[in-house]
């Protein structure tokens, strides 16, 4: 069975696709493809079975990452929590899985990486996917009522939290426009030195907003009118998903982030959402995972696959040397610029 490469942005049967399959999320739409694209100067490319003309019946996004920094590779998709194969047919993605697999030599990809929320059936064979990276990740079922849902977060480090924002009179701004981007990308600054890593680019924030539309929405809880934590959340049909976070640690106390977190479920239940997308989460982030269990969120496991000809240095692995010191104390216009120069090496 032959495979075809199409352009996900300018075919419209790739978004007919989408729009209609199950197991689509926000993250296979010609918006999310297109920020990618424009931000990191990744080429988006959708695999099918479907000749030209027809209606797809499937498919498989991917991102080319050219890089002289970390090497030429097929990842289905960078910066992605999770992208499921649009394939149901076993036979069609094992096709798809062979097609790439042949010509990975002559493209000179280090490797291909697929994320799966839910298992796939996998080819057999000597060239086979294997296991790369496993994360925690969390969902919420928003199905109870809000009185439900309430009980079930954890008294002292949520509900107390809560009452003490509203007590302490934080205030909440919504939207996508310019001001509130900076201010959440002045947080975003804070978070991210306190991980020793540089933040994704200003243009990143700046083109999710600007390809999603109403899809995003970002909220910045204030403290007598200064920004002290903001959460950036996407929206696809039945399901809300929180992205990113940050927050001024100097006012953690106030319970910013937990405020705002609950006002994304409220405001998810009102808009008749039944799950909440908590993400993915490093194994090794107790605190992070801690933190999504207190929510009433279960936790299940969510592994990456990989087939590489020859094993490589996991390129996430710089963020434990001498790089990360150097991230934990730059000031904000250097660790910034780091950013804009890393991540598009990475992914």
């Amino acid at each position: 069975m032959p495979a075809y490469w199409i352009d996900p942005i300018h075919d419209s049967r790739w978004n007919a696709l989408v729009q209609n399959h199950p197991a689509a999320t926000v993250f296979h739409t010609p918006g999310w493809l297109r920020a990618l694209g424009h931000t990191y100067g990744f080429t988006p490319a959708v695999l099918t079975t479907s000749a030209p003309g027809q209606e797809l019946a499937n498919g498989i996004p991917f991102c080319r990452i050219e890089s002289w920094l970390t090497g030429r590779r097929l990842v289905s998709l960078p910066f992605t929590d999770h992208c499921q194969p649009l394939a149901d047919d076993p036979r069609d993605l094992h096709e798809l899985l062979d097609f790439v697999l042949g010509i990975l030599p002559s493209e000179k990809w280090k490797y291909i990486e697929l994320r799966p929320l839910c298992g796939v059936s996998m080819p057999d064979g000597p060239a086979r996917f294997k296991p790369s990276q496993s994360f925690c990740f969390h969902r919420l079922d928003l199905r109870s009522s809000l009185d439900e849902l309430w009980k079930q977060l954890h008294k002292d480090c949520v509900q107390r939290k809560i009452r003490r924002a509203e007590r302490d009179g934080l205030t909440e701004e919504c939207g996508r426009s310019q001001p509130v981007l900076d201010k959440f990308y002045r947080l975003q600054l804070k978070s991210r030195r306190r991980q020793q890593l540089p933040p994704q680019p200003l243009s990143w924030f700046r083109n999710l907003a600007e390809s999603l539309g109403e899809t995003l929405t970002v909220r910045i809880a204030s403290k007598d009118g200064r920004p002290v934590a903001g959460i950036l959340t996407l929206r696809w049909k039945d399901r809300a998903i929180y992205k990113y976070g940050c927050s001024d640690e100097r006012f953690s106390a106030h319970g910013g982030t937990q405020l705002l977190f609950w006002r994304m479920i409220q405001e998810a239940k009102s808009n008749g959402c039944v799950e909440l997308d908590l993400g993915r989460t490093d194994v090794d982030n107790s605190g992070l995972i801690a933190f999504k269990d207190r929510w009433g969120a279960t936790r299940t496991a969510l592994t990456y696959l990989r087939y590489a000809e020859s094993l490589s240095r996991d390129v996430r692995k710089w963020r434990n040397g001498i790089a990360a010191k150097v991230f934990a104390h730059l000031p904000d216009v250097p660790l910034s610029l780091a950013g804009r120069l890393l991540y598009r090496h990475l992914g």
